[in-house]
């Protein structure tokens, strides 16, 4: 007992199949079995005398057979009854995995802290397994050590059992946080929280990852809806995916290796018969439907072609609806060279075959002949088995079959056709050998020699067809004597010689010359005299046709070039001449109308480096506009000239973007230089980007500025997306702050324009964002709208924690785990519920569940009518900034224009006017003191000191409160032009809007002189007539 199970355990580290260890004696070596680290059905330990199992590195036992149909580890009677000595150690401290079957511990008098380990953490479904661990009372243990908490497998410190992993792990664990979990198809443990981390795998190892099931050989494909070869196919072997099944194993149509031959069929085949298969995979409780399948699929090619097994034909499952074995009718040889236990072919237990129908069998080359207990077997008596057998040692064994009188007396007897060697089964096809004559494998009684619509001959006993050329005899004379043309007793239209031809020879090409040959009377065939020339005009015709033929071939083939040619060309006319007025496919979309503007090198004066990346370098800058004094503060954006062509064609696919873009939240690009280093000039956004700017006034920003930025952010955003642009790198680094009210989102570097029909933009290599990105941009590279959403989640973020770092120190590989685990950014201190489930719905696996940016404008624009309702912050907004102040502090930037107020009047193409700066008016002081509205101290000036009828002031001041009242409010949004609402701030005023409102702006001023004027006059009027008026009011 130990020599077989050191022979087959040493060395080996997974067990596919039981595990039995019994009857071994105390002084036995049992290290070999440290080498095992899984067990695929149950560990046995009975009847054993040794104190120690050695197992220790055993990690999971998988159960799929299990002692007395329940138990996958089971371990009793283990010690010596006449003696102390028997198991008192069980060496599984590494055992961490039982996935089916329960636990039985009994009976084992000296076994010690058996009962202390957790098997309910162990197994897996212990609420359903039996456990069957009673507590050791017959001896005296020693207790677990301290650092085990009264669990473990022996006394030793490193011998103890715990559980320590969080109760959001369905499994098990590699540390004691949540972000320390096994993957779901770990078993036993693991390193780390990949599939290819495990210690074992719950289902399938392929290639050291753990899968829940191996490639399949056919996949589904979605897009024609029908099942393909999958070419990452592989079988499975144990707990294994394999490309290859091992030598020890046969492939299955199922994918699985199968470790012997079946009991449906078995067939040995030599492997270099072209047309010869081998079957070995349908289990002995294959149903029939099956069965019939795979014969159908596989035997019927030896139906017709036939095949040579080398080894033996065993027969001992049979479908009902078959009652012989005639798909074997061309099996010709069997060779013998494997045997089952000595035996080459074998029919057992087969109560539906009547006959065997093997009519080709002519040889068993070695082995014997086993047929027995098959109810309705006939014919199987009369067959001359010894006639078949090469070695004079070969035997036959035949009983317990149908009685052969009970055949007789049905009629199942050979034919009389048949000769004394016998037959296989009933009609003339079936026999050994024929009683008289045979036609291919059919017994006739005579040949047709002399009658019949084919004429034969004899050759011995074998009746073989007479050649078609011979004429059929109607004087019962033979047609012929033996095959072929030349032994024909009377041909059937011509000889020529001793062959029988359909007709004489006439121009054949002979070795030196054309043969031609007549015929004569008795339609012989003669060859025609050298010198004539009959068959000259049937040369010469033959030579001018096939030429004729030849030329016409020529010119057709050249005219339907020239036809092609001529279509390609009328066709490229057509296009170059636009005749193909509408298009193929409109899409309706409107013309990108944007205007670039073209910049020379010498407009432009840098002043200092803001930044530098990997493609270019960024400059604080001055922009003069050639033939103006204007000068106006700009960002220079310039590539390195280490670059190649790709990151120039990336770069101006940014100026395009930009280009094409127009919103008050996003920064405008001024124009391109077209330099040897091509230059992106922008706005110069004074206050740096937002992180920086919230990080340095953390201690200052108030709730109504934060919740002002997420609005802008997000119409920015909107209007990019009504625009078909994906941002792809969205994030607080990247939105600029152009005054603490009034920010912008910048680098389009990432962004990418879809066109019509687009949905999604699917990217390429390179580095990429991965902590502000959504799931699938990680996994597939797949960018949308909603994929942006997410970004703007995390920024927001940023903002209410000031700056914090997503998912600080935690490396960026491990983002899409902890993501698909469900973890999320925390809830920032100031937020409230209401504006931290606004991120959450950002952060939504499903890119259709998370909000569209028009929606988070208006929810952030209601939390912004009352902020301190959302935010818990009340304190006062930054003025300016470190960066602002180092701008203001260059004598460079004295004196400059803003880019929009320059590029406002261009817009309308008005020559440029000497620049005037522009002073900043205070609205406040304008509402007091603005000659626009109509002032009540004229009311209490000297002009006024009579009193004056109400009939007459009233309907002349109405209509100057109007007007005045009008005009302040059209002048109002220039006056307070400075003061941003972000709910309902709109883009600039472009075009025939501003026209307009000058147009109504000066209207109004002239009403409004005429009226006063009006007003004047009636005043010295009333006053004159009523002896009122004072001429020194108007002295000096």
């Amino acid at each position: 007992q130990y020599r077989t199970l050191r022979k087959y355990y040493e060395n080996c580290e997974v067990v596919m199949g039981n595990l039995e260890i019994t009857s071994i004696d105390r002084s036995r070596d049992l290290s070999f079995l440290r080498s095992i680290r899984e067990v695929t059905g149950y560990v046995l330990v009975a009847l054993n005398q040794f104190d120690y199992l050695p197992l220790e590195n055993l990690r999971i036992i998988r159960g799929t057979k299990m002692y007395e149909d329940r138990y996958a580890l089971a371990i009793f009677l283990n010690y010596r009854r006449d003696g102390n000595f028997g198991l008192r150690q069980l060496g599984l401290k590494n055992l961490t995995e039982i996935l089916q079957g329960g636990v039985y511990v009994d009976q084992n008098k000296f076994l010690c802290h058996a009962d202390t380990i957790h098997w309910q953490d162990i197994v897996k479904n212990a609420r359903v397994s039996p456990l069957v661990v009673p507590t050791n009372s017959s001896v005296t243990c020693q207790k677990c050590h301290v650092s085990c908490n009264g669990r473990c497998w022996g006394p030793k410190e490193d011998q103890l059992t715990k559980t320590v992993c969080a109760e959001q792990c369905d499994g098990r664990c590699f540390g004691p946080w949540v972000s320390n979990c096994c993957h779901r198809e770990c078993a036993g443990g693991c390193s780390g929280p990949k599939d290819t981390d495990c210690f074992a795998c719950t289902n399938f190892n392929d290639s050291g990852a753990c899968v829940t099931q191996c490639p399949q050989p056919h996949v589904y494909n979605p897009t024609t809806f029908q099942l393909e070869s999958n070419p990452r196919a592989k079988y499975t072997y144990g707990a294994f995916c394999v490309k290859k099944c091992p030598r020890i194993t046969m492939p299955c149509p199922l994918a699985t290796c199968v470790a012997h031959y079946v009991t449906f069929i078995k067939v040995s085949c030599y492997l270099g018969f072209p047309v010869c298969v081998r079957i070995c995979c349908v289990s002995g409780n294959t149903s029939p439907i099956l069965a019939v399948m795979l014969l159908a699929v596989f035997l019927l090619k030896w139906y017709v072609i036939g095949c040579v097994p080398v080894g033996f034909l065993n027969i001992q499952s049979w479908p009902e609806n078959m009652t012989d074995l005639s798909v074997f009718s061309n099996l010709a040889t069997i060779g013998g060279r494997a045997l089952y236990s000595g035996i080459s072919l074998l029919v057992l237990k087969q109560r539906w075959i009547s006959s065997l129908q093997l009519q080709s069998l002519n040889e068993i080359s070695a082995g014997n002949v086993y047929i027995t207990n098959n109810s309705q077997l006939c014919y199987y008596n009369t067959v001359n088995w010894t006639g078949l057998f090469r070695a004079n040692n070969q035997k036959v064994l035949i009983r317990n079959n149908r009685d052969p009188k009970e055949c007789t007396t049905e009629r199942m007897v050979c034919d009389p056709l048949c000769s004394d060697s016998g037959c296989w089964g009933p009609g003339p096809d079936q026999c050994l050998a024929c009683r008289y004559f045979s036609r291919g494998r059919i017994c006739v009684d005579t040949c047709n020699l002399y009658e019949g619509e084919v004429r034969e001959y004899a050759n011995g006993s074998v009746c073989v067809e007479c050649d078609s050329q011979c004429e059929r005899a109607d004087d019962y004379s033979l047609t012929c004597h033996s095959p072929g043309p030349d032994h024909c007793v009377k041909c059937l239209h011509f000889k020529d010689g001793p062959n029988c031809v359909e007709k004489c020879p006439d121009g054949l090409q002979g070795a030196i010359s054309f043969i031609f040959k007549y015929a004569e009377a008795n339609n012989e065939c003669h060859p025609c005299h050298s010198n004539c020339t009959q068959g000259t005009p049937l040369i010469a015709a033959g030579v001018i046709g096939g030429l004729f033929v030849v030329v016409i071939v020529a010119l057709s083939v050249a005219v339907s070039v020239r036809r092609k040619s001529i279509k390609k060309k009328r066709a490229l006319r057509r296009f170059l001449e636009t005749e193909l007025v509408e298009p193929l496919t409109p899409s309706g979309t409107a013309p990108n109308q944007a205007q670039l503007r073209i910049l020379k090198e010498t407009e432009l004066k840098r002043v200092k480096i803001l930044g530098s990346g990997a493609f270019g370098t960024v400059y604080k800058g001055i922009w003069v506009p050639e033939g103006e004094t204007v000068k106006i503060p700009v960002a220079i954006k310039i590539l390195n000239e280490a670059t190649g062509p790709k990151a120039n064609v990336e770069f101006m696919d940014e100026a395009l973007i930009m280009a094409s873009m127009e919103h008050p939240h996003l920064v405008r690009l001024l124009g391109v230089c077209l330099s040897p280093t091509i230059q992106l000039v922008t706005q110069l956004m004074p206050h740096g980007c937002l992180l920086d700017y919230v990080h340095e006034h953390k201690d200052n920003i108030g709730s109504q500025l934060l919740l002002n930025w997420c609005v802008q952010i997000a119409k920015g955003m909107m209007y990019l997306e009504e625009r078909r642009l994906v941002h792809r790198d969205l994030a607080a680094r990247n939105v600029l702050v152009k005054s603490p009210n009034h920010i912008k989102i910048t680098d389009f570097g990432l962004a990418r324009l879809l066109d019509v029909n687009e949905k999604e933009y699917n990217a390429d290599g390179g580095k990429m964002p991965i902590k502000w990105m959504a799931l699938e941009c990680i996994h597939y590279r797949k960018f949308t709208h909603q994929s942006d959403v997410w970004s703007y989640g995390v920024t927001i973020w940023e903002l209410m924690t000031f700056g914090g770092k997503p998912y600080d120190g935690i490396p960026t590989r491990d983002i899409p785990d902890l993501l698909e685990k469900g973890e999320r950014l925390p809830q920032p201190p100031i937020c409230t519920i209401d504006v931290y489930m606004v991120m959450v719905k950002c952060w939504m696996i499903d890119a259709d569940s998370r909000p569209k940016f028009k929606e988070l404008a208006a929810e952030f624009c209601r939390m912004a009518r009352d902020p301190q309702r959302y935010l818990v912050i009340q304190l006062p907004s930054p003025n300016d900034s470190k960066f602002f102040q180092s701008l203001l502090d260059e004598e460079e930037l004295e004196d400059l224009m803003d880019a929009e107020e320059y590029l406002v009047p261009h817009a309308f193409n008005i020559p440029p006017l000497a620049y005037t700066p522009r002073t900043r008016v205070d609205s406040n002081r304008v509402r007091l003191s603005s000659p626009l509205f109509f002032s009540p101290l004229l009311l209490s000036s000297p002009l006024f000191s009579s009193p004056l009828p109400t009939s007459l002031l009233s309907p002349l001041l109405s209509p100057l409160l109007s007007s005045s009242l009008l005009l302040s409010l059209l002048a109002y949004p220039h006056i307070n032009s400075n003061r941003v609402n972000p709910c309902t701030q709109n883009a600039p005023l472009r075009g025939h809007s501003i026209i307009f409102h000058y147009i109504t702006f000066y209207y109004i001023l002239s009403y409004f002189i005429v009226f006063h004027s009006i007003l004047l006059f009636s005043i010295l009027s009333y006053s004159i007539q009523h002896a009122s008026f004072s001429p020194n009011l108007f002295l000096p």
